[in-house]
């Protein structure tokens, strides 16, 4: 998301650098340029205009260090109000109030309410405190969509929560009411709710979600919305929130979102905060939504700390003691210890993930990011799955004849295989130059200290 609009206002920094201080008519110019890009990432035009103001304020009357560059300076105040627009602060769900908490989701038919009823589960059944962790179950009142019931079903088995079985000739009214209680017995904490959606905003439509509100009473009412939609997303929340009070916003698919039109825009048309973005299609791809973060990711800046989390969270930590033991052991980094590497760092969501969190990296010529990317990975996986248990674990044995089966098992051409195991070597020699130095050591400690990051959450150098 907002690949576009990074890349614009990066030029548009980059450009305001060589000026020797900011002036009246370079801001002008700059926030000319910034305007721009946010109409080619379908913000809404009122939110562009209150950015700008903002901007322009603080910038022309700004007491701009003396140390800092036009660039740097500009950049800080655009920060600021992209986050401010953004929400300001992350915006957690409320529970606060008698099990089951209900949490009602609403939205226009193919948001992708019925996947985010499931990832909100997962979240919810697995966050790393206990103490946060809920016990969930599921239901649906789509009764008008073929198949929805059925679809949140396979997925409330999938992500481990408990389901409340419904019927298509059966009320949504009385199929809430049903599940109300069977939570309340089963010492539910959270009932998340997945209400029917249409193709566009009806009088039906809006009845009955209002009727299922009133009803229930929900703790959190979540409007989800795919942020492909740009700006009409905003409009939409409006018509949404005007009918039932939104608590907040969960932003889907914004994987395939280039743009973020609809992230700028929701806040500051409705008032209301986003809580999650879901960033892919597996049920482990919802993530609590930060400003802060989202507006560093925008200038370019990256996000470390959601980074951070992602390790924290999606790395084996049994396989990363497995290799922090074997390699203060002594024993070599091998082609098995190179696979759960990049098995690691698909579970992370893959090299482009990770590079678009790291600060600067929205820079990198994509001559660079060519020859570092998932399909590269795939790849090296692939050759290293075409080896034999011997020849993982001692790639020194593999030969002439051995590299030209492995290339034919894998798809791949012998030089493909040549530049693995020239990877692997080149780790080898690196570990042994840090265990001579006592570095290894210090790794390891690091990497515990980490919570399992480090050589067994980072691939190869």
């Amino acid at each position: 998301m907002f690949e576009s609009l990074t890349e614009r206002l990066g030029r548009t920094i980059k450009n305001l650098s060589g000026s020797g201080r900011l002036t009246d008519s370079n801001i002008e110019d700059a926030l000319r340029e910034v305007r721009r890009a946010l109409l080619e990432a379908d913000v809404a035009l009122p939110v562009i205009t209150t950015f700008l103001e903002r901007v322009q304020q603080r910038a022309i009357g700004q007491e701009v260090m003396s140390g800092l560059r036009p660039g740097e300076a500009l950049i800080g105040v655009v920060k600021d109000e992209l986050t401010a627009i953004l929400g300001g602060e992350n915006s957690g769900l409320n529970f606060n109030t008698v099990p089951p908490a209900v949490v009602l989701l609403a939205g226009l038919q193919g948001s992708g309410k019925t996947t985010s009823a499931a990832k909100l589960a997962r979240y919810l059944l697995t966050r790393e405190q206990k103490s946060e962790r809920k016990s969930v179950m599921l239901v649906s009142c789509d009764v008008y969509r073929p198949a929805a019931i059925e679809q949140l079903q396979r997925l409330s088995v999938e992500v481990g929560a408990e389901f409340f079985p419904s019927d298509a000739s059966q009320k949504p009214a009385d199929i809430a009411a049903a599940a109300v209680d069977a939570a309340r017995k089963r010492f539910i904490d959270v009932l998340i709710v997945d209400t029917a959606g249409r193709l566009a905003i009806d009088a039906e439509m809006m009845d009955e979600v209002r009727g299922l509100h009133q009803q229930l009473q929900p703790a959190e009412t979540l409007f989800v919305v795919d942020s492909m939609t740009g700006q009409d997303a905003a409009r939409t929340a409006k018509a949404f929130d005007d009918a039932l009070s939104l608590t907040g916003v969960v932003l889907t698919k914004t994987d395939g979102d280039a743009r973020g039109g609809a992230a700028l825009s929701i806040r500051e048309i409705t008032g209301k905060p986003i809580k999650f973005i879901g960033e892919g299609e597996k049920v482990d791809k919802l993530a609590p939504f930060h400003p802060d973060r989202i507006a560093s990711r925008i200038l370019g800046m990256g996000d470390v700390l959601s980074l951070l989390e992602q390790v924290g969270e999606k790395v084996d930590r049994e396989k990363a003691d497995k290799l922090a033991g074997k390699l203060s052991k002594g024993k070599g980094f091998d082609l098995d210890d190179l696979r759960d590497q990049i098995q690691q760092m698909r579970n992370m969501g893959g090299v482009s993930s990770m590079l678009d969190k790291l600060p600067g990296m929205s820079n990198m010529p994509e001559q660079m990011r060519e020859q570092v990317n998932d399909k590269e990975l795939g790849r090296t996986e692939a050759i290293i799955n075409s080896m034999t248990p011997h020849e993982r674990r001692r790639p020194g044995i593999i030969n002439g004849s051995r590299r030209k089966r492995i290339a034919a098992g894998s798809g791949t051409r012998v030089q493909d295989v040549n530049k693995v195991l020239k990877q692997v070597t080149q780790m080898q020699k690196m570990m042994k130059r840090m265990k001579k130095k006592g570095g290894l050591q210090r790794m390891m400690s690091a990497m515990k200290g980490a919570g399992g990051a480090g050589p067994g959450g980072m691939p190869f150098g």
